[in-house]
């Protein structure tokens, strides 16, 4: 199953982190910490979440992830799929509320795996 063989890649990038303990960016960074997963922090507007470094964006972490995150729009998120196909990156994970159906269009076009499920309920 593919949530499972995502779930057992152990370098993730969550896009869309941030610092509000409220908000679910935050909440699924710490949550992917705390499991033991190598987790970067993306979010360009932060240099800081949780007191670890912050990237601007997938080309600027000092690892290439195996899993990308995504926690924020669909919009943004597109910017975000190139950006992963180009770094070779084949696995996105959508957190409810982070996809559209031209989202999903390109995510096939381009040849990339996604799920679509709440990353903080299949960690439980």
């Amino acid at each position: 199953m593919l949530e499972e063989t995502m779930l057992g890649k152990k370098v993730w990038a969550v896009v869309g982190a941030n610092r509000n303990p409220g908000k679910y960016g935050n909440m699924i960074y710490k949550k992917l910490r705390a499991r033991g997963y190598e987790a970067y922090a993306v979010n360009p507007i932060y240099d800081t979440v949780e007191g670890d470094v912050c990237y601007p964006g997938l080309s600027s972490l000092p690892k290439t992830p195996d899993v990308v995150n995504m926690v924020v729009s669909p919009k943004k998120g597109l910017e975000i799929i190139k950006e992963a196909k180009a770094l070779g990156i084949e696995y996105i994970w959508l957190q409810p509320g982070t996809y559209d159906d031209e989202l999903m269009k390109e995510i096939d076009r381009l040849g990339l795996s996604a799920v679509q499920a709440c990353v903080l309920v299949a960690t439980r």
